[in-house]
């Protein structure tokens, strides 16, 4: 009897606790693919920022760098918290250049790695691999490394501005003894 009255007290939770109304699954599609034209846009503006930056180019280089930029790197960190400290680590390596103590060096692209990817409305996403390489007079470009990269770019009106990297994967290319 005991049993029978618990059961009787207990059928009515139950069947109350199964009557709640489950909730919708609501599911919402990722960004659409970038159109031809994001990435043609991408390409340049990391044709720009690599051409600025190692040419020296400080001018157009604070003209592609968001102020709240920020730079990570595999081999030093977190390098640069700001756009104004990362064209500051650029142009103090274009001193050191032109000082001679540090090489000129240039920075590929490799083709067919390019890929971009929508944000949101926030902007895009370009990620790739690039080879840098030593410059000397007189000799071949010298491959120094390859790496991969991840670039934020953020869309402000009809202006992209690079917001934040990551760069990464760094190999060493074999060098001649």
């Amino acid at each position: 009897m005991r049993h029978f009255v618990l059961l009787a007290l207990l059928a009515p939770l139950a069947a109350f606790a199964q009557a709640k109304p489950e909730a919708e699954i609501h599911l919402t599609p990722g960004a659409p693919p970038a159109s031809p034209e994001v990435v043609a846009a991408l390409a340049e503006k990391d044709q720009q920022l690599f051409d600025a930056a190692f040419n020296c180019k400080i001018d157009v280089l604070k003209t592609l760098v968001a102020d709240d930029f920020e730079f990570f790197h595999d081999k030093g960190g977190l390098t640069a918290t700001s756009g104004k400290q990362f064209i500051d680590n650029v142009a103090d390596g274009c001193k050191r250049e032109e000082a001679g103590t540090n090489f000129h060096a240039r920075r590929e692209l490799v083709e067919g790695t390019m890929t971009v990817h929508l944000i949101g409305d926030y902007g895009a996403m370009q990620m790739g691999t690039h080879r840098f390489f030593a410059l000397r007079k007189g000799e071949p470009d010298r491959l120094t490394e390859t790496g991969k990269f991840i670039d934020l770019w953020k869309k402000d009106g009809d202006t992209w501005k690079l917001a934040r990297v990551i760069s990464y994967d760094h190999v060493l290319a074999p060098q001649p003894k």
